[in-house]
């Protein structure tokens, strides 16, 4: 089934703006964004949709524009783990209080509901994969907020019988990303002559997908999963370390351009994802890691405008 009328929270960040790009052409698009510090309209400048500036804890808001939505994608959220263990407070008020305002207008307009969710849900994997069925163990006020907000939509489902799916996904990168996240901090230090940090020894794993491959796992999950929860992988599993290595590569620079800093509090060791539910569905992703790395650089030095202003 394919939706016509989308209420798409957080459309001007990173991930939802991905979405939106994907979408413009193929859907009528509503998106509410917030415009904090990670939100930016340039992200979605010459794309069609209709824009509300709005805190997605706001009911009326929230009721106003989700009133003919046939689908709600809630992209909205606090996302970056170390504004997370310095002041959660933004963190429980958008991810969780947000998610639950938003489930209302759902249920009260009969809305398909998809949300956003992320492997950090499932703490860390000393071995192994996380799947669909994983205890949740979240490690951060981060972590812990997604996870209250997956309760939730799992309440509305089991109590209400909302049509609603948990898409939790591995790390995300690619263009637009803002530069505090790991990824375009390491590319725009090095463009600005200066180290990337690496937490500890950089031997944390993390498993990661392209952002374009992450709106096209969204746009299939939307109109062709009927699961409750699904996970979405890509078994790029890579050492911190390691991608640093690589974007010190691709702009050739040596390895003495890494600095090594105390780690991070309750730093997850491993997030790894069991995604062959998705795969089975008919999903997969189109671009190699290496690939999408290449392009997120380039994007990276084509566009300082874009990024430097917000360092």
């Amino acid at each position: 089934m394919s939706y016509s009328k989308i209420l798409v929270t957080g459309g001007c960040g990173f991930m939802g703006s991905a979405f939106i790009r994907r979408m413009s052409k193929k859907a009528s698009l509503t998106n509410i964004d917030k415009l904090t510090y990670a939100g930016n309209l340039a992200n979605v400048k010459g794309f069609s949709h209709k824009f509300v500036k709005g805190d997605i804890a706001n009911k009326s808001l929230v009721e106003k524009a989700a009133k003919d939505a046939d689908v709600i994608v809630n992209y909205a959220a606090e996302t970056h783990v170390d504004r997370s263990i310095k002041n959660a407070e933004s963190f429980v008020k958008s991810n969780v209080l947000g998610t639950f305002v938003l489930l209302e207008a759902a249920r009260k307009y009969d809305a398909r509901f998809i949300q956003i969710s992320t492997d950090e849900v499932y703490g860390s994997a000393q071995q192994g994969k996380f799947s669909e069925f994983s205890p949740l163990q979240p490690n951060s006020p981060y972590a812990a907020s997604k996870t209250s907000a997956d309760m939730f939509v799992r309440s509305f489902v089991q109590t209400y019988e909302l049509d609603a799916v948990i898409a939790r996904s591995c790390n995300v990168f690619g263009p637009y990303q803002f530069p505090e996240k790991f990824m375009p901090l390491s590319i725009t230090n090095i463009l600005q002559g200066r180290k990337i940090p690496i937490y500890g020894d950089g031997k944390n794993v993390r498993e990661w997908i392209y952002v374009d491959d992450h709106a096209s796992a969204i746009e299939f999950i939307m109109n062709s999963v009927r699961e409750k929860i699904i996970n979405i992988g890509t078994g790029n599993e890579k050492r911190n370390v390691e991608v640093a290595r690589l974007v010190l590569s691709l702009l050739g620079m040596q390895e003495n351009m890494l600095e090594f800093v105390a780690d991070r509090k309750g730093h997850d060791y491993r997030y790894a994802m069991d995604w062959r539910v998705l795969s089975r569905l008919g999903w997969k992703p189109e671009h190699k890691f290496e690939d999408g790395l290449q392009r997120t650089i380039n994007w990276y030095k084509e566009n300082e405008k874009w990024w430097k202003p917000l360092l």
